[in-house]
């Protein structure tokens, strides 16, 4: 059972959006989207929300990069390692700037390991076990959104080589997967002091934090994570908290945000395939939701 109980008109509506999809993007298999929308409602329990084949496994590009956010914030509480301006850095680059290179030393702090060279078998066998701690870690959450998710790898720009490659599997079988279900679960849990502690959420959503007026319209801008995604749909004035990923194969999103009339929801989106080449596909699915739910409210949960 996940987080959200399905409702009726929310279901009704993104199954109308996604009709709405693939009208305008005839290159998108139905098969190459996955999403979960979630509508936030204090006075209302339990959970509302819907999702699309949110249970797939999916590749998440820098996605994952939220996962390792808490996983930092848990090391630090536990006291397994500890703060520093260099690595305090690291942490805001890989979120704020989405850098796989800082990514890279958060996953070397939290593992204690290193990539480089091939290790002799009984090193290499140790080091895969430090590498999966941060999978030992979501797994003891006990959740059913976390069940079938791998969070061991680093992010690349150019690929990885040698002691990473062999780690990723022949044929790429331990790449990182995540589903629209587990990110919406976690960035809900960040949003609602749900997980670590209720310090530690407030300063991952500080880093989560977008200004949506910071658009760039015209200017072909990836690295700010709002052009091209969830953020360049939503209105100046609200709010958002948002981590995107991509790669030339992948488009993925996930945000929470709030109106400027207090609605608040969470969008998680994933695409794959030619038509996230077209960078007004998220865009276009986000306006959608927002459209639908300026008209009725809060869609009626």
């Amino acid at each position: 059972m996940t987080f959200f109980v399905t409702n009726h008109h929310l279901s009704q509506t993104t199954e109308n959006i996604l009709e709405k999809t693939w009208q305008k993007f005839p290159s998108l298999k139905k098969n190459h989207i996955a999403l979960t929308v979630v509508m936030e409602n204090k006075e209302k329990s339990p959970l509302q929300g819907f999702s699309y084949r949110g249970n797939e496994k999916i590749y998440p590009a820098s996605i994952v990069k939220l996962f390792y956010l808490v996983a930092v914030e848990e090391w630090l509480n536990q006291g397994k390692i500890q703060p520093s301006s260099e690595f305090d850095r690291a942490v805001r680059d890989m979120i704020v700037e989405s850098s796989n290179d800082a990514t890279s030393l958060v996953m070397d702090t939290l593992t204690q390991t290193t990539s480089g060279y091939e290790l002799p078998e009984l090193e290499f066998l140790q080091w895969q076990k430090q590498r999966n701690m941060i999978n030992d870690y979501f797994q003891s959450y006990n959740w059913e959104e976390f069940a079938s998710i791998n969070v061991n790898q680093k992010t690349w720009c150019d690929g990885a080589y040698g002691r990473e490659r062999i780690f990723l599997g022949e044929n790429y079988e331990n790449r990182n997967m995540l589903t629209t279900n587990a990110v919406a679960r976690l960035l809900y849990s960040i949003m609602n002091n749900l997980v670590v502690t209720e310090k530690a959420c407030e300063k991952m959503r500080n880093l989560l934090k977008r200004d949506a007026s910071k658009k760039k319209i015209g200017i072909n801008d990836e690295e700010n994570q709002i052009n091209g995604f969830i953020g360049e749909s939503v209105p100046n004035n609200a709010q958002i908290w948002s981590k995107a990923g991509w790669t030339s194969q992948v488009r993925h999103d996930c945000a929470y945000i709030t109106l400027p009339n207090s609605t608040s929801y969470l969008l998680v989106i994933f695409a794959e395939g030619k038509a996230t080449r077209q960078r007004n596909l998220i865009p276009f699915i986000s306006h959608q939701f927002i459209m639908e739910i300026q008209k009725i409210g809060a869609l009626s949960v």
